[in-house]
């Protein structure tokens, strides 16, 4: 079942502006190799659960998958056909706000070279381009 907040303040969000890098969560923090975003968007819950699938499917039980990501923002949309001025559509999705350089998942556990397997797998599944990321040494 695709991630959601348990409650919120406010049912329906603004679009927002997506600009600029991500200043946080930019780096592989949890695991050995990460799944990096190159462009920026609003990641599903539907799309974070499919990756989710897919790598856990690969891994087999083996390893530990780490998810940096959660869909706190709702995405409204009205019916087709509706007329102007009749108010803001309802929820129809949740969705993470994604900036470029965010680091969305994460791999513990495996070889490098199964590990860029798997996450290639995950790319494939995300709606903006991402690149495979490793863990830097610590200065």
């Amino acid at each position: 079942m695709p991630q959601m907040p348990k409650r919120v303040k406010f049912r329906k969000s603004q679009r927002g502006k997506l600009k600029g890098k991500a200043m946080r969560g930019n780096y592989v923090a949890f695991g050995e190799f990460g799944l990096q975003s190159l462009e920026g968007g609003w990641l599903s819950a539907e799309a974070i659960e499919a990756g989710r699938v897919t790598a856990s499917h690969f891994m087999r039980g083996e390893g530990r998958l780490y998810i940096r990501v959660f869909p706190h923002k709702s995405v409204t949309s009205i019916p087709a056909e509706t007329r102007m001025g009749k108010g803001k559509g309802e929820p129809e999705y949740w969705a993470a706000v994604i900036k470029p350089g965010v680091v969305m998942f994460e791999i513990a556990g495996i070889p490098e070279t199964a590990a860029r397997d798997c996450m290639a797998r995950v790319a494939y599944k995300m709606p903006f381009r991402c690149r495979f990321v490793a863990r830097r040494p610590n200065i």
